[in-house]
């Protein structure tokens, strides 16, 4: 059996749903060892995998998106930020190989210094994306501000102008951090960020059609589904099982952005509804926020254990999460805030398994009316949660990975 190093970015939304695909490749006896964020450690070696932090300078760079205004802001401070990551990533990973001496390596897409290294370092890599990277992809609207695709001609003009006028200019700054760190390492530079990602000889894409739109991706990319974990064996706590209605599951970041207000806003949409509130606040809820009747304010709960019971999931549109409740077939309500949650928003509305309401356009009842709307949708959720298993899941990429380490 094989030894793989895996690396990702320090954000608990990436760690969980690669330690899918690692939990596979470790049930086939392969021997994984992970380089993670720090508070992700202890639940990775839960899993099985010998784990160890990154540098915590990479953890020092904050993920300051939530402070823009509007996507391209959000987009331009995303770049800078892995771009600022990216050269601590470098030496951290070459510790880790001389350390692991690993037959292969699984790099998350965001780690554009890892990747580099990877690309240089002469083993058998892939790329690991839990959201839709930035790939110019035809049919497919750039990526960042969360456009409806539009077919034809039409589209076409569209999507390049987008390119052209917002992406490309937003792009050249990771680019030219990309190539720096390239050419240090003795490899030859990259024309775009598109050009970049494929560089890799796999690029898991972590979610499916008709979630994510269809067209030609090209022969790297594979779709595995949403990755989601396996539940652990436990016991729903006192709580839960003390709750006798349906449940409505609210979920925040666990980076930190402004969402809270999703939650209130939740809450009182439908507090003349005969339904729980479960909502979730990994980053942390304000003081002022703590359990009511019929309402119960976690920081951390086990989505498997509430989804079951669960007739809508109102999101930010974090991918793991909105991915995680269709794969139940439960239909969704999307308030995306930033980062790659526009994107998420739109996919849910054009699958028509759920409905999407701007973060900066909401209310109390204008979030009652797409929860009521979202919770007719459960034809387009199940359709969706047929979708990611005809990917074959982690399985299928497991068998790729293997494929590619024998080559």
């Amino acid at each position: 059996m094989s030894t793989i190093l895996a690396y990702t970015s320090p954000a608990l939304g990436h760690l969980l749903p690669m330690s899918a695909l690692l939990a596979e490749l470790t049930a086939r006896g392969h021997r994984v060892h992970l380089r993670t964020l720090a508070g992700g450690v202890e639940t990775a070696r839960a899993q099985g995998f010998s784990a160890a932090p990154i540098d915590p300078r990479i953890e020092a760079v904050e993920m300051d998106d939530w402070r823009a205004s509007n996507p391209v802001s959000a987009l331009r401070l995303s770049v800078s930020a892995f771009s600022r990551r990216a050269p601590y990533e470098v030496g951290d990973l070459h510790v880790a190989i001389a350390e692991v001496r690993p037959d292969g390596l699984l790099i998350d897409v965001n780690c554009w210094g890892a990747q580099t290294v990877a690309d240089a370092a002469g083993l058998p890599w892939a790329s690991f994306s839990p959201y839709t990277p930035a790939l110019d992809v035809e049919g497919v609207p750039p990526f960042g501000l969360g456009l409806r695709p539009v077919p034809g001609v039409v589209g076409r003009w569209r999507d390049a102008a987008v390119r052209t006028v917002v992406n490309r200019p937003l792009q050249r700054p990771a680019v030219k951090a990309v190539n720096a760190i390239r050419a240090q390492l003795g490899a030859r530079p990259v024309a775009s960020l598109d050009a970049f990602l494929r560089r890799a000889p796999l690029l898991f894409l972590a979610t499916g059609t008709p979630f994510q739109y269809p067209g030609d991706w090209g022969p790297t990319v594979q779709m595995i589904g949403p990755c989601v974990p396996d539940p652990v064996a436990v016991d729903a706590p006192e709580w839960l099982s003390a709750i006798d209605r349906p449940i409505v599951l609210v979920t925040t970041s666990s980076e930190r952005q402004n969402d809270t207000a999703l939650v209130s806003a939740a809450v009182a949409a439908l507090v003349d509804d005969q339904v729980d509130v479960v909502a979730t606040l990994p980053a942390g809820a304000p003081e002022d926020m703590t359990d009511r009747p019929h309402v119960t304010i976690r920081r951390f709960v086990d989505h498997d254990l509430v989804l079951a019971r669960t007739v809508c999931a109102v999101t930010h549109g974090g991918m793991g999460g909105t991915q995680r409740a269709l794969a139940r077939g439960v239909p969704v309500c999307v308030v995306p805030y930033g980062r790659d949650q526009f994107e998420v928003a739109r996919r849910a509305e054009v699958a028509g398994c759920g409905t999407r309401l701007p973060a900066r356009r909401l209310s109390v009842p204008r979030l009652r009316r797409k929860i009521h709307e979202a919770m007719t949708m459960g034809p387009g959720a199940a359709r969706v949660a047929e979708g990611f298993l005809a990917t074959g899941g982690v399985a299928r990429a497991a068998d790729l990975f293997e494929q590619l380490m024998r080559r």
